[in-house]
Order: structure tokens, then sequence, then C-alpha cells
């Protein structure tokens, strides 16, 4: 622990800790200032708050750096796969060969669901949208599977894990199908996690269906650049709701409905739709014109992050596994790909974005690699949704096992009417 800090209010002196993590910046510790001084902090969106300890997911937004347990993410999505992520989030450490066979073996054997659940399909209108039905099915999880929701059990809590990772896949492409009027494809124990869902999404049962390898690989990469991302808005609403003791399933469908949010999880459809808007390279001086604009309400999306004021690093690997896949599939002249070379071009050398530190992010490129391989825009959040369970989960389970958690219950500042009498109301 570092020397404490001093807080000065009315000529008072406070002494609060400060603690130190194994990297990043250190941390003032505020817990007992409202017993010490009567006064809360106010930080709105807590962008200056700690609100856990975490060994999971590191960000290093000035530099561009994500770490998984320490790891780097170019490192894990180059050379792993989603499942070893999974592994390597749940258990803090990369898995041998055996204990990546027997998690591989154990999820692959989670992955139907229970047969009731196709009728509970049945209760959506045939026009509902895939994360409505996401969060609705997560949820009913814990009606179909109410033997492992007893949080104080480790076990329990595993099994619960084990299950959501293998099928949240499963009710997601369900969902699509559901949307386009398709009968459900169960899993196949005889294909890897990301292939297995390549297949329910796309096969029909009037003929056969073989995965391509190349688009396999690109959304398993794709998978494990979204597999977590610290503490942001659905990850702090999954740990919000289980600091309740909610049951995991329930945790994880609140997590879902956060997610949906144009600001968190749609914003690769956004920036899609904002490439879609421009149309061709020709275009682009209009549109850059009016985003420097102040007074035009146009923004540029997919440029720029929250966390990352440095080009994001998922963003490269996004950048690469974009061509990838639209050369396999023989797109060679997609004038959306074009555009967002261009722009990123522009992004990366005009002194405005550079300024500004709008460089381009995953979004910026995932929404192009998921429509070239086929899945409609409604879709793109929920499989944010699919990869993200995991971090979740994980994030979940270490707060669970953190001894030191309370139930979340942030603080405001009041500013409402003072204390007044109540008048009859044949005499207001």
């Amino acid at each position: 622990m570092s020397e404490p800090a001093s807080l000065i209010i009315a000529n008072k002196s406070v002494e609060l800790p400060v603690k130190a993590g194994s990297i990043g910046p250190s941390v003032i510790d505020i817990a007992k200032l409202y017993g010490q001084t009567g006064m809360f902090t106010y930080d709105p969106g807590f962008t200056s708050t700690a609100s856990c300890e975490s060994a999971i997911t590191y960000i290093d937004g000035d530099e561009g750096v994500l770490l998984y347990r320490g790891f780097p993410i170019e490192q894990l999505a180059e050379h792993g796969d989603f499942l070893e992520t999974c592994y390597l989030l749940l258990f803090g450490e990369l898995p041998t060969a055996a204990q990546k066979a027997d998690f591989d073996y154990r999820i692959t054997r989670h992955t139907m669901v229970h047969e009731q659940m196709m009728r509970f399909f049945q209760g959506f209108r045939r026009d509902a949208h895939p994360m409505a039905v996401m969060v609705a099915s997560v949820g009913a999880l814990s009606a179909f599977y109410h033997d492992s929701i007893d949080i104080s059990d480790p076990q329990q809590r595993m099994v619960a894990s084990m299950r959501m990772i293998a099928k949240i896949p499963t009710l997601a492409a369900m969902a699509y199908k559901y949307s386009i009027g398709q009968p459900f494809i169960y899993p196949q124990n005889d294909l890897d996690y990301t292939a297995n869902f390549l297949r329910m999404c796309f096969a029909v049962p009037c003929e056969d269906y073989k995965v391509n390898p190349v688009l396999s690989r690109a959304l398993d990469r794709i998978f494990i650049l979204h597999a977590d991302h610290e503490q942001n808005a659905s990850t702090s609403t999954v740990r919000l709701a289980g600091s309740s003791g909610a049951n995991p399933f329930a945790c994880i469908a609140a997590g879902v409905a956060c997610l949906w949010g144009p600001a968190h999880g749609g914003a690769n459809e956004a920036a899609l739709k904002m490439l879609q808007e421009i149309g061709t390279v020709d275009r682009i001086p209009h549109f850059i014109a009016r985003a420097k604009d102040k007074n035009d309400p146009f923004r540029l999306m997919g440029f720029g992050h929250r966390v990352y004021k440095n080009y994001d690093p998922r963003a490269k690997i996004m950048q690469k596994t974009t061509h990838e896949v639209l050369n396999e599939l023989g797109i060679k002249d997609d004038p959306l790909l074009d555009v967002a070379i261009e722009l990123e071009r522009i992004a990366l050398h005009d002194e405005y974005f550079i300024e500004k530190k709008l460089y381009p992010n995953i979004d910026f490129y995932s929404g192009i690699t998921l429509k070239a391989m086929g899945f409609p825009t409604s879709m793109f959040t929920v499989l944010f949704a699919l990869a993200r369970t995991v971090g979740w989960i994980a994030q979940w389970k270490e707060m669970i096992e953190d001894p030191s958690q309370r139930i979340g219950r942030p603080r405001q500042l009041y500013t409402g009417s003072p204390r007044r009498e109540y008048v009859s109301v044949n005499q207001r």
C-alpha cells in the first residue's frame, strides 16, 4: 500500500488509503469517506471510480493495450481459439492440452437446450428483434436449469457457467432462425464451437452444409476480441445484479439487456449504417467536412473510443480479418470496404482526427465482416452478447468469490424539493 492521500475539508485533514494494483494507476480508497466527513463523492458514469478489484482484464487506453489475464489480445487472437480464451478468463491460466480437451468436451456436450424451449420461442412475434428474444430466453434458462442457481455452491456456479457458454450460441442461432422463419438446427458434437454456431445459423435440413474454415476462424477471432473488456456498462450491470444474490442466468440476461443499447453493443451496426450512408469514396470529403462542423449533428461512427485514446488494438486484428473474409468470399471491390479503408487513411493522417485522437475502433471493421458472412445487422449485437458471455461469467464468478464484495448501492446528489407538508386535496 502506498502513502495515504490527504483530503482537506473545512480546514480538517482526512487521510485516505491509497491502493496500488499490479499495473495501472493507483486508487484512493474512499470507502470510509462518509463516516469521516459526512460527504460522498460525485462521479457521473463512475468514470473516475474503481468499483471493484479484478484480476481478469487490463486496459491502457493511452497506449492501446488490452490484456486478458496478462496476455496481449493480439497474441490470443493470432495463436489461440475462443474456448482457450474462455478457459483463460474463467480459471486465470491458459490450459494444458489435456485441460483444453476436457474443457472443449464439456462445453460441446452442453450445447443442446431443453426441448421445451422450442415452444418457448413460439410465444414471440415472428418479427421480434433477436436481442429481445435473447434477453428473454437467457433469463428463462433459470426456469429450465434450476438445479444450478444456488450461488453459494461452487459446483453449481461452475455448472451454470459451463451451461451458459455452451447454450447461448444455440439460443443465438435459434433467435436468428426464428427471425427468418427457418427451422432450428440442432448442434453437432463433431464440430468445434464456432463452426457449430455457423452451422446452426446457416444450415437447412434439406441439404448438407459445409463450414468454411476461413469464415469460422474469422468469427472465432471476433469472439476472442469481444470476450471481455474490463468494467464496461454491461459488465458493471452483471456485477450489480449479481451483488444482490440474483441467480447467474438472471445476471447474464441483465448484461444482454444493457448491451442492447446503441452506445454499447450497437456501435458496429451504427458504423455499418454510416458507411452505407456515405456510399462511395468520392462522397467522403463531404462527410468529413460535416463531421468537422460543430453545428452539424452528423458524427463519424466507429472512430474513437471512450477508453482507448490511441489506436484500438482490436481494430488492427479486425482489419486483417475483414480482408481475409472478403478475399475468401471473392469480394474484391466492395464499396463499403473502399470507403472504410479511405476513412481509416484519413483518420490516421488528418490533423483534426489526430488532435482529437479519433482512431478507428473495432466496430469500424466488425460490421463489414459480419455483413459479408451473411449476418443481418439485427444479429450484430447478438453475436457481441454471445462472445461477451464468458467475460460476464468470469466477472460474476470473481465477484461472488470476493469476500469484500457488498451489494451495489450508488449514492446520489439530491436536487429535488426539500421537505414539505402534505395538503389535503380540497385545499390545493
